[in-house]
């Protein structure tokens, strides 16, 4: 049975899904070198600058192929839901830019301190351990329905 992508609340087909799957790997790759490269500059305000947006690009990449892979009802409840659980890890990833942006204005230093990353690297750490612990689940209950 061909189900009418049109209409509300259908599922995405296959296509968007698998589309979506390499923006959110390099949205995450972004996101990491975005993060550790700061690491490695400590003392450059102007690498500081390009990998926070680095870093932000990532995020926003991340969050919207994991949004537009959560839409539908074509699967069953506990799928939809752990789809959606991928999300919330790229939304941890947007609030953890956030704070980058807030901190490095606030505190408004010439060098990256960890201070200004404390908040960045607490929700990214926290979007990480969702984003392992959704796609294990995930990977299991798509392996259950298909038995």
């Amino acid at each position: 049975m061909k189900e009418d992508i049109n209409k509300p609340g259908a599922a995405p087909s296959g296509r968007l899904r698998k589309a979506m799957e390499p923006v959110a790997v390099v949205g995450l790759l972004l996101v990491a070198v975005g993060l550790v490269a700061p690491f490695a500059s400590m003392g450059s305000p102007g690498w500081m600058e390009a990998f926070k947006w680095i870093f932000t690009a990532g995020a926003l990449a991340f969050t919207a192929a994991r949004i537009a892979a959560a839409v539908g009802r074509g699967e069953s409840f506990r799928v939809r839901r752990l789809r959606r659980m991928e999300a919330w890890a790229g939304i941890a990833f947007c609030i953890a830019a956030f704070f980058w942006f807030y901190n490095t204005r606030n505190f408004s230093g010439t060098f990256l301190t960890f201070r200004m990353l404390n908040e960045t690297i607490i929700f990214t750490l926290a979007g990480a351990l969702i984003q392992i612990i959704s796609s294990w689940m995930l990977s299991s209950a798509l392996r259950k329905e298909q038995q």
